[in-house]
């Protein structure tokens, strides 16, 4: 079971650091208002800090591209 979010693009970057940092998340997917994804985001425990950063330059020039995001999260409890 996953949880989704609605947001629009000014919000999805302070969404998806957010997320990594509650460190719950296993699997952050974004998707446009359409569904089609965007973006596939494996959050393994582990990786912090530089490794995270082309992925966040990733998701803001993907909030560049459109105004309304679905923000899907598989947490680790739903494996």
């Amino acid at each position: 079971m996953a949880t989704e979010f609605r947001i629009n693009g000014k919000e999805l970057l302070a969404k998806v650091e957010e997320l990594i940092k509650e460190g719950n998340a296993r699997r952050i997917i974004i998707k446009d208002e359409n569904g089609k994804t965007y973006i596939e985001i494996p959050v393994t425990v582990g990786l912090i800090g530089a490794v995270f950063a082309p992925v966040l330059a990733a998701v803001g020039a993907i909030a560049a591209l459109a105004s309304n995001f679905t923000v899907e999260v598989i947490k680790k409890e739903d494996e």
